[in-house]
């Protein structure tokens, strides 16, 4: 169901291509993604573009000119897919800004400020590479960016879909029940390049441990202080890379030196 047209318009479109739609069953089915496409806010359409190859045998993939291992996917119906959806006709039409992204360990790394920009589109095409990777042609004459979700290789750029489809859903207003929530998140921008804080919830006591007292004194500017020291030390603990990076007051600074922590100029 959720590959057909929504009655209405979505704020975000996300076109995915790939050889194997049926991995997405589950991921689409659950949680707050389930919710989101219910509600009409965002919409995923799954395209196997398989049904673009070649007949009797629809082979999308064939061995490398130059020899060597591993199979690569065709060109012809990988362009042929993406063409048919960027086509005007029925359908929510395509823009000059409608990237069309080749999900691939080669591209940009994804972050969440990108995260943010791509939330800020109304449709995006996402390509799932397979086997060795994609005729050379398709990089150079289809895709318009290309991204990677970490420095390994995966079987295809289906995962790293769902990465991007997950990530760029939490921006969109009106996914999550507290409208500010994705601002607190690590390494988005309202944390100034931080990760987040410890968090508590009931019970107040859990086999021997509590919580912080400041955290139920009523006193919010000592809680939000807290918080923003929390997210300092654990920054400079498990990610002292994002401390140089990092958009640090004269007060955080000077918080961290107490605790121990050197800092570049």
């Amino acid at each position: 169901m959720h590959s057909d047209a929504s009655e209405s318009q979505p704020k975000i479109r996300f076109d995915v291509l790939t050889l194997f739609p049926g991995i997405f069953s589950g991921f689409l089915a659950e949680s707050i993604l389930r919710r989101v496409q219910d509600q009409g806010l965002i919409q995923v359409a799954l395209h196997n573009f398989r049904q673009h190859a070649a007949l009797p045998h629809r082979a999308c993939d064939d061995t490398p000119y130059g020899g060597g291992g591993g199979m690569v996917l065709k060109p012809e119906p990988v362009f042929a897919a993406v063409e048919e959806l960027l086509a005007p006709g029925p359908g929510p039409a395509p823009s000059q800004e409608t990237p069309v992204i080749l999900l691939t360990p080669q591209g940009r790394l994804f972050t969440q400020q990108i995260a943010v920009e791509l939330s800020e589109l109304s449709r995006m095409v996402l390509i799932c590479g397979r086997y060795e990777g994609v005729d050379e042609r398709i990089r150079q004459a289809l895709v318009t960016d290309e991204i990677s979700i970490g420095d390994y290789v995966l079987g295809g750029g289906e995962v790293a879909a769902m990465v991007i489809i997950e990530a760029v859903c939490r921006q969109v207003p009106g996914v999550l029940g507290f409208p500010l929530g994705h601002l607190q998140d690590s390494h988005a921008p309202h944390m100034d390049g931080l990760l987040e804080g410890p968090h508590y919830t009931r019970p107040a006591e859990y086999r021997g441990m509590g919580i912080p007292e400041v955290l139920v004194s009523g006193h919010h500017a000592k809680v939000q202080q807290w918080r923003r020291e929390q997210s300092l030390l654990r920054t400079a603990r498990r990610r002292p890379d994002l401390l140089s990076k990092a958009n640090l007051g004269e007060s955080d600074r000077k918080f961290l030196q107490r605790q121990g922590f050197a800092l570049a100029p």
